[in-house]
């Protein structure tokens, strides 16, 4: 079975390490914990295995582990093999009132995996491999805990096919962790994105019910679409076990290009109207200065990546349009895809940053090409006013007809006087990520942005989401409470309100 990665070692022994989210801790009880035993295929208490359950790739943790803290753990840790053992899990701590959090490769980087109130951490990872696979109707079922290399190898390996879905956490997620986040991989514009992708789910409901949604037909008018009800709940109304998928042929044609742009905005512009003729090149990528220069060692332009894959002749016609759109544009060494290719999933630098006191992080959220110009500004503008911020910058990452997500990067570093061994400094951290985080958030509201894109809600964002949904934050508390009237599942995420209490925040 494959297991999470975690992002950095915490500086601690297993015995020694302290919750830095003190919320209220639900423990299990020994006969709670027997019976769990008896219907799962283990069941540990081990304070190392605890402590790892207890945070995901949420980068405010990072600098937490380095004082031998992790943001919460879970009572005891439950790997099921099974979508029975998952139903007899959930029905046994439903009964006991004990919170449930599932969790897959805790690649996330929100905090939507942390076990807040204590409870049973749901290990998904032992529920991996295929289910059924239709080569000629091109549909595959994958089970929740599969990892992506995992689904790439067996697809292309056993029917020459993809399911397109590269997310730069490719060797750390699960087919599970794509669907309860609502995912992006690199290669969205040609594929789209995980809820695009996805056709059915098994899901197991709070009591143990276990039901199936959509998938048996390619498009139906039954009644609302239950599957995309569960995609992006981040396990709040059900517990995910496999999805049913659209594949494709491992592509025979491949294409590449690059671009440099005087501005950001018109490399924007140049992507609008490639998308505008329905040219989708798989990859299409726009850097402003600043990362151009650090991605690349390109100074004074904004380099626009583009690959695409696909039958040869649509991988030409869609070319054609990129170098008719781009004809203004400066022409740059194809060779730049490579490189981008060669690095794209590196996240080596983000602990040791954070373990040199400098606080980073990335906000990706979407909004329509008429305001993109306008909120890429105002979002840099206002990172640079929030004290101590060394730099900020931006890429488009995902882009589609009516608009494009933007990437954004902050790095920030507290006054000279303060470091690791200061609880000032723990303190600073704290409010420059929360300003940070809340003024990013409030220009790309203000711009009528969604606030996020792929990387989804969890604890970061939990205090944004009820103004973000407006008046639908009241249906989705409704279908919440019908669905979990007892609250097990995943508290204290989406901003939803918790059965075990306040939910805590840094």
């Amino acid at each position: 079975m494959t297991v999470p990665t975690p992002v950095t070692p915490i500086d601690a022994a297993s015995g020694d390490v302290v919750d830095h989210l003190a919320g209220t801790f639900v423990a299990v009880d020994t006969e709670l914990a027997r019976r769990l035993s008896e219907v799962c295929a283990e069941v540990s208490d081990l304070d190392a295995i605890r402590a790892e359950a207890g945070r995901d790739w949420w980068p405010l943790a990072i600098g937490w582990a380095t004082r031998g803290e992790v943001p919460a753990r879970p009572a005891v840790v439950a790997r099921p093999t099974s979508t029975d053992q998952v139903a007899a899990v959930l029905s046994l701590c439903n009964q006991a009132r004990v919170p449930v959090t599932p969790a897959g490769g805790r690649s996330g980087v929100c905090g939507a995996s942390i076990p807040l109130f204590g409870g049973v951490a749901l290990d998904l990872c032992g529920l991996a491999g295929f289910g059924e696979v239709d080569p000629e109707s091109l549909v595959a079922d994958l089970r929740a805990g599969t990892f992506g290399p995992e689904v790439e190898a067996g697809l292309r390996d056993g029917y020459g096919l993809t399911l397109g879905h590269w997310p730069q956490s490719m060797d750390l997620s699960t087919v599970g962790g794509w669907l309860a986040c609502r995912g992006a991989g690199q290669y969205s514009n040609r594929y789209g994105k995980i809820e695009d992708m996805v056709i059915g789910l098994e899901v197991v409901l709070a009591d143990g019910q276990v039901v199936r949604t959509g998938g048996h037909a390619p498009r139906s008018a039954t009644g609302p679409d239950l599957t995309q009800l569960f995609v992006g709940s981040e396990g709040t109304l059900g517990v995910i076990t496999e999805g049913r998928f659209r594949v494709h042929p491992v592509p025979e044609g491949e294409g590449r290009r690059a671009f440099g742009f005087a501005t950001f905005g018109d490399g924007l512009d140049a992507c609008r109207r490639i998308l505008r003729r329905g040219a989708t090149p798989a990859v299409l990528r726009l850097y402003d200065q600043t990362e151009s220069a650090r991605s690349f060692d390109l100074t004074d332009t904004c380099a626009l990546v583009v690959l695409d894959e696909a039958d040869p002749a649509l991988v030409e016609a869609t070319l054609a349009v990129v170098d008719s759109e781009c004809g203004d544009a400066d022409p740059l060494d194809a060779g730049l895809v490579e490189r981008w290719l060669d690095h794209r999933n590196d996240v080596s630098a983000l602990a040791p940053l954070w373990r040199a006191g400098i606080v980073v992080d990335t906000v990706e959220v979407s909004a329509r090409w008429s305001v993109l110009p306008d909120l890429y500004r105002a979002v840099l503008d206002t990172l640079a006013g929030v004290e101590g911020t060394l730099v900020a910058s931006s890429h488009q990452s995902h882009a589609y007809t009516d608009g494009a997500c933007l990437y954004f990067t902050f790095a920030g570093r507290p006054p000279g006087d303060l470091d690791g061994s200061d609880p000032a400094h723990h303190e600073w951290v704290a409010s420059y990520y929360r300003r940070a985080w809340d003024e990013v958030t409030r220009a790309t509201r203000t711009a009528g942005g969604a606030i996020s894109h792929h990387h989804g809600i969890g604890i970061n964002r939990a205090r944004f989401l009820p103004e973000a949904l407006g008046a639908g934050f009241g249906v989705l508390s409704s279908v919440k409470h019908a669905l979990d009237p007892n609250g097990i599942l995943n508290p204290g995420k989406l901003g939803l309100a918790s059965s075990f209490g306040e939910v805590p925040w840094p």
